[in-house]
């Protein structure tokens, strides 16, 4: 066998791991009103450093923005839909959510449900999975 099969058969059993996986990956884009993005930030850092402290092993959240300073998007990456709960309970994530409606959008949340392909690093230990 070439070193090039070996590798594709590295990744087909990867990607059969990636399949059974129960992975909850959600995307949030929204654009805040101007007056508001810093507070937004905060609000967003509040929420991760609440995240980091209580270091959920199932919840990988991340937050960004864009180059107009005021677009933003979220991913986060949960093991079980329980996970997600715990993310939907945390008090700081329902004042970041209340804040940020109460203020309104420039630009309405779109929500997208993706599937992981693959990844520069290991996500929930899924190469103990395999």
């Amino acid at each position: 066998m070439s070193a090039t099969n070996s590798k594709f058969i590295g990744l087909k059993s990867y990607a059969g791991t990636l399949r059974h996986i129960k992975m909850k990956i959600v995307k949030v884009t929204y654009t805040a009103n101007p007056g508001f993005a810093e507070q937004n930030m905060m609000n967003i850092k509040a929420v991760m450093t609440n995240l980091q402290r209580l270091n959920y092993p199932g919840i990988f959240y991340h937050a960004c923005i864009g180059p107009d300073g005021k677009s933003f998007t979220h991913t986060a990456f949960f093991k079980s839909e329980e996970d997600h709960k715990l993310l939907n309970d945390l008090p700081a994530f329902n004042y970041f959510q209340q804040q940020l409606k109460a203020d309104g959008f420039e630009s309405p949340p779109k929500q997208e449900l993706l599937t992981l392909v693959g990844s520069s690093k290991d996500i929930f230990d899924l190469k103990s999975a395999q």
